[in-house]
């Protein structure tokens, strides 16, 4: 029953995606020319309404759907994540998609999304492989 719940919420925020036109290729090549202010608008309120929800998760103490308590651990920063987020971000603009509207891509029927949900999986594989070498 759980997992309907899940596939509920994912659909929904497929819709909102798409309906936003976040997952549009054309809107995020204009992010990345600086052409419009569509997906920094985006941004600009899913940064805030973040924050708040990760502020009211630790003030109320909220629990899982299973009653654990969620613990968002502290993140330390290392060189490395620059790397990462160039390497992302050189994918997000020669594809067009980022990780979470790849979903959502593809069940709007955009088969040729495949290919770089395909790429994306590989991507964490190999980062997976590669993890206990790298420094940290």
């Amino acid at each position: 029953m759980r997992n309907i719940l899940y596939l509920i919420f994912g659909i929904a925020f497929g819709l909102a995606l798409t309906k936003g036109e976040a997952v549009s290729w054309y809107r995020i090549q204009e992010m990345f020319y600086f052409q419009s202010f569509h997906m920094y608008g985006i941004f600009m309120t899913a940064v805030p309404v973040g924050a708040l929800g990760i502020w009211i998760i630790r003030k109320f103490g909220l629990k899982t759907l299973d009653g654990e308590t969620v613990i968002i651990p502290k993140k330390k920063y290392h060189k490395g994540i620059i790397l990462g987020g160039l390497i992302f971000g050189f994918g997000w603009a020669l594809t067009g998609a980022c990780p979470g509207p790849l979903y959502a891509l593809i069940g709007a029927g955009y088969s040729v999304t495949i290919v770089t949900f395909v790429s994306a999986l590989a991507g964490t594989w190999v980062f997976a492989k590669v993890d206990p070498y790298l420094p940290h």
